[in-house]
C-alpha cells in the first residue's frame, strides 16, 4: 500500500500507511455509536483523525505519547481535513525497516537546540548587575534539562520541542531593541523575557506530547513562576527585596491586563514593553502559522477564532511564511 505523504502534504484524496505521534485521543460519542478522536503530529504539523471500527480495540493498541502506525484516508468533514483510519497501533521495533523515524513525527524548533542555548547564556553574561546575573546561572543551570526541550504551550503558540527556549529568545531580543530605544533598564528586561514563561516548566508535562499537570491547571505558569523566582533569589547572598519585587512584578503582569489572565497590570516601563514583547511574538507566530496551514483558495484565509479575523495571504513574502517548527 502507497504511503501517506506528510500531514502539511495530506489531501482529501490521500490513502495509504505512515507513522505520526499521537498526542491526544479520546473516546466519544457520536449519532453512529461511539468512536476515537485523536489528534496526529509529525515533522510538518497536526491533524484530527478518527476510528470508527472496533473502537474499544483499537483504543487499546496505542496511548497519548506514542508513536503509532496508521492505515487510513483523507476526508473533508464541515470543510476541514482529517484522516478517517482503518488500523492503528503502536509502532513495534521493525517498524523502522519500513521507514519509520521518531525525529520524523516530532515538531521542533529548527533552530538547533545548542545554539540556541549558547545564545540564552550570552544574554545572561551581558547582565551587568552581578546579583541579577548570579540569579539568572542559577536559574537555568537548575532547570537546563527542562529549559532545553520544553514546548511553550499546549496548542497558541510555540506548541514543539525547544518551543519555549525559541520563544524566551524572541522576546529577548525585541525587549531589549525596546529597551536600548526607549533608555529602559536592559538588565531587568533581560531577567524579565527568561522568567516570564519559567513556570511552564512545572505548568506543563511534556514527553513527546504536552498536557497541563495538575499543579499548572490549580496554580497556572505565573504563579509558578514567582515560587522559582523566589526560591532562587533565596539562594543569592544579600538580594535586594527591592529587585525581587520589580521581577516579580515583571512576571505577575507579562499578559498585559487583568482581562488577559495577568493577576496586576504593568506599572513600570520595562514591564509594558515586556508584555508588548511577549504579545508580539506570541500573535505574529499565530498569524505565520495560521496562513502556513490555511488551505483555501482565495486572497484571505480562514476565520482564525483566537485573533478573531481573516488573514490576507502574502503574494510574495520577504522572509520565510512558515512559523518556526511548522
Amino acid at each position: 500500500m502507497a504511503r501517506l505523504p506528510q500531514i502539511a502534504q495530506l489531501e482529501a484524496s490521500s490513502n495509504g500507511t505512515g507513522f505520526f505521534l499521537c498526542v491526544r485521543k479520546e473516546r466519544r460519542t457520536g449519532a453512529k455509536g461511539p468512536f476515537l478522536a485523536i489528534v496526529l503530529q509529525d515533522v510538518s504539523g497536526e491533524i484530527g483523525a478518527k476510528v470508527f471500527q472496533d473502537v474499544d480495540a483499537a483504543g487499546e493498541q496505542f496511548e497519548v505519547g506514542e508513536f503509532v502506525a496508521v492505515q487510513g484516508r483523507g476526508n473533508l468533514f464541515h470543510e476541514r481535513l482529517e484522516l478517517i483510519l482503518d488500523k492503528i497501533r503502536r509502532v513495534i521495533p521493525h517498524d523502522a525497516a519500513n521507514g519509520f523515524r521518531e525525529e520524523d513525527c516530532i515538531r521542533a524548533s529548527p533552530r538547533p537546540i545548542d545554539e540556541m542555548w549558547q545564545e540564552l547564556l550570552g544574554r545572561i553574561r551581558s547582565v551587568e548587575r552581578p546579583d541579577l546575573r548570579d540569579l539568572l546561572e542559577r536559574l537555568v543551570t537548575t532547570h537546563e534539562a527542562k529549559l532545553r526541550v520544553w514546548p511553550a504551550g499546549v496548542k497558541v503558540h510555540h506548541d514543539y520541542r525547544s518551543g519555549l527556549l525559541e520563544h524566551i529568545l524572541k522576546v529577548l531580543e525585541i525587549s531589549t531593541f525596546l529597551a536600548d530605544a526607549y533608555g529602559a533598564r536592559r538588565d531587568l528586561l533581560v531577567a524579565g523575557a527568561i522568567l516570564h514563561d519559567i513556570g511552564k516548566l512545572n505548568e506543563l508535562s511534556y514527553a513527546l506530547a504536552t498536557e497541563y499537570t495538575v499543579e499548572g491547571n490549580l496554580v497556572g505558569h505565573m504563579a509558578i513562576g514567582v515560587g522559582m523566582l523566589r526560591a532562587a533569589a533565596s539562594e543569592v547572598p544579600g538580594f535586594p527585596p527591592e529587585l525581587l519585587l520589580e521581577l516579580t512584578h515583571l512576571i505577575l503582569s507579562h499578559h498585559g491586563s487583568k482581562e488577559l489572565g495577568s493577576p496586576v497590570d504593568p506599572m513600570t516601563v520595562e514591564a509594558f514593553i515586556l508584555a508588548a514583547s511577549d504579545d508580539l511574538d506570541a500573535k505574529l507566530h499565530q498569524i505565520r502559522r495560521h496562513i502556513a496551514d490555511d488551505g483555501t483558495d482565495g486572497p484571505f484565509t480562514t476565520y482564525h477564532s483566537r485573533l478573531k479575523r481573516v488573514l490576507l495571504k502574502p503574494v510574495e513574502s520577504d522572509g520565510p511564511s512558515k512559523p518556526s517548527g511548522s
